[in-house]
């Protein structure tokens, strides 16, 4: 392919199958991406958006624009362009998630514990439903501040009253109590961050990105993704570790370096986030669909008395 006539906005796998979705999100949930300083990210948003312009500079390979576009997938957000700040980012999930998550998973027996890691978790995952929603629905200070507060309430709820209802339970299933939370949480924080879309409805476009309007429906369903991908994300290393840990604490040698099991824990959640973050992430289309026939009766008639049978599906950004 010549450069000169690269696209540089059309997807290098095909984004309507899985195996295409998930060779897209490892190469942008890289971690190594948020090793970088922001002038090299404001270089590749600045090739890229040359290459939008037409006027590739001299010299420039394909596999520059191919990286260019993958660091500004994973730094700045689809719909303003923006850079998005490093902790929010979904390149920053598998540092930041696996050292929440293996502490998490670490101090789950004594009720302060519980409290503070939830909290810190809680706050972690707000800034990241804050970065990465649907920015074409503006949300006010005061509607994060409730939502915060909401998810956070919810998740230590949980947790806590899930800690003190299981301490005459098995040893594995206190272990689970972390993503009890983590998931009762989630099915609250990302909806509350993103409750100006389910209020007003989310920006809908036909397939050539040509604005329609706003469906709540279709904001229900690109949250309902999320959520389930979110949960998915957090699954394996939660469920699966605390077996893992309990099998191993019985042996001598564990029973030596019990100062270890923190960081263990950290390492090895590590190695599932590395997998399950662009696994998670890839489960639903990021251009998510809806049939014309599922929006709104509104909406609906709108788009049929304007484009008649001609338009069957709307098209938007769901989130991650």
């Amino acid at each position: 392919m010549a450069v000169s006539s690269f696209d540089i906005d059309a997807p290098r796998w095909d984004q309507n199958t899985f195996m295409g979705r998930l060779k897209h999100f490892f190469n942008i949930t890289d971690c190594t991406t948020a090793l970088l300083p922001d002038s090299r990210l404001d270089e590749a948003k600045a090739l890229v958006e040359s290459c939008r312009a037409g006027s590739i500079p001299p010299g420039t390979t394909e596999e520059q624009l191919h990286y260019a576009k993958k660091l500004y997938d994973s730094a700045f957000h689809p719909d303003t362009g923006d850079r998005m700040n490093l902790i929010g980012r979904m390149s920053f999930q598998v540092p930041g998630g696996m050292a929440i998550t293996g502490c998490m998973l670490q101090f789950y027996r004594t009720v302060p514990a519980v409290v503070f890691w939830q909290w810190v978790n809680q706050s972690f995952n707000a800034l990241v439903n804050y970065t990465n929603r649907n920015a074409a629905s503006p949300i006010t200070s005061k509607q994060i501040g409730v939502a915060y507060v909401t998810a956070t309430s919810t998740a230590l709820a949980t947790a806590v009253g899930l800690n003190l209802y299981t301490k005459k339970a098995p040893p594995l299933v206190a272990r689970w109590v972390p993503f009890a939370a983590v998931a009762a949480a989630n099915c609250v924080n990302i909806p509350m961050m993103r409750q100006q879309e389910i209020l007003n409805g989310i920006a809908v476009t036909d397939e050539n990105g040509n604005k329609l309007g706003h469906s709540k429906k279709a904001a229900a369903k690109g949250i309902t993704q999320v959520v389930v991908s979110r949960i998915t994300m957090a699954a394996p290393g939660m469920i699966i570790l605390p077996i893992i840990m309990q099998r191993l604490e019985k042996y001598k040698f564990m029973q030596r370096i019990t100062f270890l099991h923190g960081p263990i824990q950290v390492m090895m959640v590590g190695v599932f986030l590395v997998f399950m973050v662009p696994a998670a992430c890839s489960l639903f289309p990021q251009k998510c669909s809806l049939a014309v026939s599922k929006l709104e009766p509104e909406l609906r008639d709108s788009i049929v008395s304007r484009y008649g049978e001609s338009i069957q599906h709307v098209y938007f950004n769901k989130g991650l």
